[in-house]
C-alpha cells in the first residue's frame, strides 16, 4: 500500500505466521498472568537513529523532507482525539504512529494469542525473555515495550490506537471529590462531568455486560466475585467497557470462535466489537479527508527551528524495526501524544542536546503508577473454569475516602488448555508518591525511578481488600511484589509543572503535550484512559477556540 508518496510493506499482522517460544502452558499462564510485566524486555541494540544515519551516510537510506501545519506523535487516546477535532475544525494534521495497524474482524487472527504467544506481542528493539530465559522471537513491530527502571517496570503499547488495543477496557469516571484529590480543581470537575467524560463515552460506545452474558458458564469467575464481594460488604458495580457486547452473544451462538467468552482477549480482540482508539476517534478523523495516519513512523527527535518552527526527525521502518528511509518533517505545532514513557524520553532527549533549550525544570516530574497492582486468585472453593470470560465484568469502587479510594477488579485469565482454578484480581488507587524520569546520556534516552515506598499509602488496603474478597480457602500472589510493574504509567510532563492544564508546553509556542504524561501520577481510583481523553478534548477545545490561525 501507499502512504503520503512512499510504499510501505504490507502491514496486516494477521499475514504472518505466528513463531512460538516453547515455552510450558504453565509458563505462559504465569507469565500472563503477571500482566506481561514478566516478560523483561533487555535492549542490545545500538540506537536505531545512530545506524540509520551511518547507512544514510554510505547512500544506502534515503532523505525525505516534508512540511506539515501540526504533527501529532502517537495515535493513542491523547492523539486520537487531537487528530480528530482538529481535522473537524479544518486543520490538516499529520498522525505519526510507530507501529502498525492491527485490523479486526469476524474470526480474524491480527492479534496473538497470549496463552501461545510470538513475534506480535513484542516491540522489535528487544530480546525477549520470560523469567530470564529467552524466547526465540524474531524483531517485529508488536504490541509491548517494556521500559526497565529502578523498582518499577512501565509497559507500553506500539500500534494505531496506542494502548487501546491492548487494555482490559475499564471506562471509569472518578467522583469530584476523588478527582479533586488527585487533579487541579481548575480543571471544573463539573464541566468535566457535563461535557468531556460524556463525550469520551459516547465515543467509545461505553456499555456494561448484559446479564445473559454474565450468567453463561465461562463468565463464572464474575458471578464469583460477585458473590463474594457483596458478602464481604463491598460495593459492587458492573464496570462499562467499549465493547459492543452483541459481539459476545454471537460467540455464544457459536457464530464466531471465541475471544471474549474464552479470555483471548488480553493482546487484542481478534473478532472486533471493541471500539478502540483506531476504530473511533482514528477512523473518524481519517473520514475527514485532513488526518493522515503514517505507520512504522518512529519519532527520534523533536527540535525548535531558526524561524520559530518545530522539526521532527523520523525513522521509517519495516515491520522487523530496519529503518528504510529518514524524514525530517516541519510544522507550525507539534502535539506529544507518544504516550507518558516517550514523550517524556523524547522531550528529556531535546532538552538534553539542546534542541529544544529552556525546557521547564519540572520535565520528568510528577511520575505515578497510577497504584496499579495484580494479583492471581487459586480459589479451592469455587472452580473457575479451563475458559473464563472476559475481559471485564464487575468492580468494586471504594471511594468514600478521596485520600484511600481505589478499585479492584476481576480480569479473566487466557484459556491455558487446562483448569488451573485460578483467575486474576487488579487493583488501582490514589496515590501520594511520585517517581521521576531523567535523561541518560549513555543511551541518549531516559531513565526511571520509582521509590520503593512510593504507594505504601495505598497498596495494604487494596491487599486487605482482595484477601478478603478473595476468601480464606484461597491462595492469593501478589506479582507486582515479584515483578513490580504497572501499565498506566502517568506524568513526565505535567500539566502545572511543565505544562499548563491545556497541554501548552510553558515557554513553548507550538509545542503541546497531550497524552497521560500530562496527567501527575494519578486518576483517582480509576484506570486512564477515560479521563487522559476527557482531560485531551478539553485541551484541544481550548486550543482550537485560541490557538487556531494565531499559534499555528
Amino acid at each position: 500500500m501507499t502512504s503520503n508518496g512512499f510504499t510501505v510493506e504490507a502491514e496486516s499482522a494477521d499475514r504472518l505466521p505466528p513463531q512460538r517460544s516453547g515455552l510450558s502452558r504453565r509458563g505462559l499462564l504465569t507469565a500472563a498472568a503477571l500482566g506481561a510485566a514478566a516478560v523483561p524486555l533487555v535492549s542490545n541494540t545500538p540506537p536505531a537513529q545512530a545506524r540509520a544515519t551511518t547507512e544514510r551516510a554510505r547512500g544506502a537510506i534515503p532523505l525525505t523532507r516534508q512540511d506539515h501545519r501540526v504533527i501529532v506523535i502517537g495515535s493513542g487516546f491523547g492523539g486520537g482525539v487531537t487528530a480528530l477535532r482538529l481535522a473537524q475544525a479544518g486543520v490538516p494534521v499529520l498522525v505519526l504512529e510507530r507501529g502498525t495497524r492491527w485490523p479486526t474482524g469476524p474470526n480474524a487472527e491480527t492479534f496473538p494469542h497470549p496463552s501461545s504467544p510470538d513475534k506480535r506481542m513484542l516491540w522489535h528493539r528487544s530480546v525477549p525473555q520470560v523469567f530470564g530465559k529467552p524466547v526465540g522471537f524474531e524483531p517485529y513491530a508488536g504490541l509491548l515495550e517494556t521500559v526497565l527502571g529502578e523498582n518499577m517496570t512501565a509497559i507500553c503499547a506500539a500500534g494505531v490506537g496506542g494502548g487501546s488495543l491492548v487494555y482490559q477496557g475499564m471506562t471509569l469516571q472518578p467522583s469530584e471529590a476523588v478527582f479533586n484529590t488527585v487533579l487541579p480543581e481548575q480543571l471544573d470537575y463539573s464541566t468535566m462531568d457535563s461535557v468531556y467524560y460524556p463525550r469520551v463515552a459516547r465515543m467509545l460506545g461505553a456499555a456494561t455486560a448484559p446479564d445473559e452474558l454474565i450468567n453463561s458458564p465461562s463468565y463464572l469467575p464474575a458471578r464469583v466475585f460477585a458473590r463474594n464481594v457483596q458478602a464481604a460488604g463491598y460495593p459492587l458495580q458492573k464496570i462499562p467497557m467499549p465493547i459492543d457486547w452483541s459481539f459476545a452473544m454471537r460467540e455464544l451462538d457459536g457464530e464466531m470462535k471465541k475471544s471474549y467468552t474464552n479470555g483471548d482477549c488480553a493482546l487484542g480482540v481478534n473478532n472486533g466489537g471493541k471500539h478502540s482508539v483506531d476504530v473511533t476517534y482514528i477512523d473518524r478523523a481519517e473520514a475527514t479527508g485532513l488526518a493522515s495516519v503514517s505507520t512504522l513512523h518512529e519519532v527520534t527527535d523533536v527540535a525548535t527551528t531558526k524561524d520559530g518552527r518545530w522539526q521532527v526527525s523520523v525513522d521509517r521502518t519495516d515491520l522487523a524495526g530496519a529503518v528504510v528511509e529518514q524524514k525530517i518533517l516541519t510544522a507550525d505545532a507539534v502535539v506529544m501524544a507518544a504516550g507518558t514513557m516517550n514523550t517524556t524520553k523524547l522531550l528529556l532527549r531535546s532538552a538534553a542536546n539542546g534542541h529544544i533549550p529552556d525546557l521547564p525544570d519540572g520535565l520528568g516530574s510528577a511520575w505515578g503508577n497510577n497504584g496499579d497492582r495484580i494479583y492471581t486468585w487459586t480459589s479451592l472453593r469455587d472452580d473457575f473454569g479451563a475458559e473464563q470470560g472476559g475481559p471485564v465484568v464487575y468492580g468494586s469502587e471504594e471511594w468514600d475516602d478521596p485520600d484511600t479510594a481505589n478499585t479492584v477488579i476481576q480480569a479473566s485469565i487466557p484459556p491455558a488448555g487446562a483448569d488451573v482454578r485460578t483467575t486474576m484480581l487488579v487493583g488501582f488507587g490514589v496515590t501520594r508518591g511520585r517517581g521521576r524520569m531523567t535523561y541518560d546520556a549513555a543511551s541518549d534516552g531516559a531513565k526511571l525511578y520509582w521509590p520503593e515506598d512510593a504507594d505504601n499509602d495505598l497498596q495494604p488496603r487494596i491487599a486487605e481488600r482482595v484477601h478478603t474478597i478473595a476468601g480464606p480457602a484461597s491462595q492469593v500472589t501478589d506479582t507486582n511484589a515479584i515483578a513490580p510493574s504497572t501499565w498506566h504509567p502517568l506524568g513526565g510532563a505535567p500539566m502545572g509543572s511543565v505544562c499548563d492544564l491545556n497541554g501548552r508546553v510553558h515557554g513553548k509556542q507550538g509545542l503541546y503535550v497531550l497524552d497521560g504524561a500530562l496527567i501527575p501520577g494519578n486518576t483517582g481510583a480509576c484506570n486512564p484512559s477515560m479521563t487522559i481523553a476527557a482531560v485531551a478534548e478539553r485541551a484541544i477545545d481550548r486550543i482550537i477556540a485560541e490557538d487556531v490561525g494565531v499559534v499555528f
